[in-house]
């Protein structure tokens, strides 16, 4: 049986906490779903920091238990998951070339302009581009610039993602909280 697997993105909120991507990972591995890429930075919350996993399912049953596991630690305040056309996402990617190379290829400009690379650096050794866009196209530059000059150094970052709601979905999560915390008082 060969099903179409769909890429998942998986939203966590939580505090600075040690050991939280410990608990995450072994959410993971013990449902034997492979993390593609990661990325943990502060969230638009102060003192919330934000997970941006992506993974492989062709089943959305699983996510939704992933997401309700992952709930259930005691230092997750919420976790979400969607999928690519509800999210605005993108990835950086760093390549590294010799200048010398670069400088032999007529088509630098076109790859430049066809790809919308940003030039960080140029020494006498070395040139680093910048992109930044979904997965195909960092992975088609570096393909081309693979074959057409040669590439010394790449790395990818982890997804980047935020939904097309107005706000942060964790935002409306604690405001009911608050809400319901006033009601309580009153």
């Amino acid at each position: 049986m060969n099903e179409e697997k769909t890429l998942y993105t998986i939203t966590i909120f939580s505090e600075n906490t040690v050991g939280v991507l410990n608990q995450i990972t072994t959410i993971f591995t013990r449902r034997q779903l492979n993390i593609e890429t990661l990325s943990v930075s502060p969230s638009a919350i102060r003192g919330i920091h934000k997970f941006t996993i992506t993974t492989y399912s062709h089943d959305e049953e699983v996510m939704k238990k992933l997401v309700r596991q992952i709930d259930k630690r005691v230092d997750i305040l919420k976790a979400y998951y969607n999928v690519d056309d509800e999210l605005i996402h993108q990835e950086l990617a760093l390549y590294k070339l010799s200048t010398e190379k670069v400088l032999e290829h007529s088509s630098v400009e076109y790859l430049i302009r066809k790809y919308n690379i940003r030039v960080l650096e140029i020494t006498a050794d070395c040139v680093v581009f910048l992109k930044a866009g979904h997965y195909k196209e960092t992975q088609g530059l570096f393909d081309e610039l693979a074959e057409k000059i040669g590439v010394l150094q790449f790395i990818r970052s982890g997804r980047i993602a935020i939904t097309k709601s107005k706000v942060e979905r964790l935002s409306d999560m604690l405001s009911k909280r608050e809400n319901l915390k006033s009601e309580i008082r009153s």
